[in-house]
């Protein structure tokens, strides 16, 4: 269930804390992905994993593994989970730069949201990007995402104001897509 032909998405653990302080910390990883462009320091990072990603009742994250060579790539997590009304937002940063381009981010979400909808039973699973951010647009709207709003000129990057897009998708939706 957490595996295709070329990846596996691992529980997050404390051994990677290296990795996700190496992806944190690139400006060229974050730059489309996060609100703050704030570096951080190892015991920073060593904190948020142990504390937030391994640790909190609230959010599930799983590390992406590339099959072939064992290589940590990316991470992908479902945040804000809401048991109550079914609904969770859903992240994801391939920080290798290698692999970018390649699928595995259309994989790793795949398996996320099937894990959403089919063992977690969610009703409902949303996300933002960036609007600058056209390859995750169209990636998220292939694997079934529709728009739902727009955060106007909320992000300020390379010098001007660019909007946040709201997206979300269904379970009756991602099941009748696949």
């Amino acid at each position: 269930m957490f595996s295709t032909k070329r990846i596996n998405l691992r529980k997050v653990e404390k051994c990677h804390a290296e990795n996700y302080h190496k992806w944190r910390n690139d400006m060229d990883v974050m730059v489309s992905t996060n609100l703050s462009l704030d570096l951080n320091t190892m015991d920073d990072t060593r904190s948020f994993v142990e504390n937030v990603l391994m640790s909190s009742t609230s959010s599930k994250s799983y590390i992406i593994v590339d099959r072939e060579d064992e290589i940590p790539v990316g991470i992908t997590s479902l945040i804000n989970i809401d048991s109550k009304n079914r609904n969770a937002e859903a992240i994801i940063d391939i920080g290798e730069k290698e692999y970018w381009g390649k699928g595995y981010g259309s994989e790793a979400f795949s398996l996320l949201l099937n894990y959403a909808f089919q063992e977690l039973n969610l009703h409902r699973v949303s996300l933002k990007v960036f609007s600058f951010n056209e390859k995750a647009i169209n990636l998220y709207k292939k694997l079934g995402f529709n728009e739902e709003g727009i955060s106007r000129q909320s992000l300020f990057r390379n010098g001007q104001w660019n909007d946040i897009i709201h997206m979300g998708i269904l379970k009756e939706e991602y099941d009748n897509k696949n």
